[in-house]
């Protein structure tokens, strides 16, 4: 394992795990949810407020990196942390995703990708060598290895396929990773909703040896019964010493349910992006401050939150900077969505250490099957 780099697995309850994920930057508590700074910010939010919520890691992403403002210059600006004034760990993903659902501007090949920018129309490649170099100039502590997303539906011969190509891919990205002490290069499980090539897939990235492992091409549109199903398996064919990371995950019920099958960390931009367009989540579900019910609503979001938007405003307050378009709208319940979605993360470590976990899960469901409180 990458030296500075270090898993610890503390304790596990049924499949779900808690521990440790220790970088020269800091540690990583597990299970972990990433915010995501796609463009280096947390949309809405200061650095020192995404930490003032409970997150020890941010996610910053390659493809909107490398086009703006260049990963060169954010090199010869002293690297993605102090750009963005962020000195705690930080994971790059490798930009395979953004390339996938850019399928009419993209052109593929063993090499690599060709694609034009959705800013400017330039043409740029991506390939495992260029991804390793990118990420390398933006300093990120750990590094993902540059995959085809395979996108859902696929047949198995097309998953097939793909999956092949992604640990080519693999073995090239390590190749080009090199010795970094200090930073970790993750490898991505793929092969679809095919167990057979999920196996394969985990089989070829243990030849190669990461530092960590993710579950890719899952959050693609699959739906969350199908994600269950293949999630009952695949973290089982990964090494238990390593961390486990799926990709772009996602709905609170979705996050307590990828733990409880034995997933370490997650990303996704769900708490940002619904704090933008007046959505927030509670302990008791989705809340829509557009509704008109919450227009002299006097009480908190959330009474049991500590958050500032629940802790120094009403819902009415709430209701009106959405339907006025105030940016502050979006800053508190983007901040307050962030909050609940460490909160969970930290229930869940509590729980797993007092091997309770599967009390807390019932407890979960249970006030979230009530909805939202009586209108006033």
């Amino acid at each position: 394992m990458a030296t500075g780099f270090s898993f610890t697995l503390n304790a596990t309850d049924g499949r779900a795990r808690t521990g440790v994920i220790s970088t020269p930057r800091g540690e990583i508590r597990t299970p972990a949810f990433m915010p995501v700074g796609t463009a280096a910010t947390v949309k809405a939010m200061l650095p020192e407020s995404v930490r003032a919520t409970g997150a020890d890691i941010l996610l910053g992403n390659t493809y909107h990196l490398m086009l703006r403002p260049g990963a060169e210059r954010v090199a010869r600006l002293g690297g993605l942390h102090k750009f963005m004034n962020w000195e705690r760990p930080i994971l790059t993903d490798s930009g395979g995703f953004q390339v996938m659902s850019l399928s009419s501007l993209r052109k593929m090949t063993e090499e690599g990708v060709t694609f034009s920018s959705h800013i400017d129309g330039s043409k740029h490649a991506l390939t495992p060598e260029r991804s390793m170099e990118i990420q390398k100039l933006l300093g990120s502590d750990i590094v993902m290895a540059f995959d085809e997303c395979t996108p859902f539906p696929a047949t198995g011969e097309v998953s097939l396929a793909s999956m092949q190509r992604s640990m080519r891919w693999a073995q090239r990205s390590r190749d080009a990773f090199g010795d970094r002490p200090g930073h970790a290069l993750f490898g991505i499980q793929q092969g679809s909703v095919f167990p057979e090539q999920r196996a394969e897939s985990a089989e070829a990235l243990k030849a190669i040896g990461f530092d960590g492992y993710a579950v890719g091409g899952l959050a693609v549109g699959e739906g969350q019964e199908k994600m269950f199903e293949v999630l009952d398996y695949a973290p089982g064919m990964l090494p238990e010493d390593r961390p486990r990371y799926l990709m772009g995950v996602g709905k609170p019920d979705d996050i307590v349910g990828a733990v409880k099958r034995g997933i370490d960390m997650m990303d996704c931009v769900l708490p940002t992006r619904s704090g933008r367009t007046g959505q927030a989540w509670t302990r008791r579900g989705q809340v829509n401050l557009r509704n008109a019910r919450h227009a002299e609503d006097t009480r908190p979001l959330d009474e049991a939150c500590t958050c500032p938007a629940c802790r120094s405003y009403s819902r009415a307050y709430l209701h009106h900077v959405v339907r006025a378009d105030e940016m502050i709208a979006g800053m508190l319940l983007t901040w307050h969505n962030l909050h609940y979605f460490q909160e969970i993360m930290a229930g869940m470590r509590a729980a797993i250490a007092a091997g309770r976990f599967a009390e807390w899960e019932t407890g979960f469901h249970t006030l979230r099957a009530e909805g939202d409180i009586e209108p006033v």
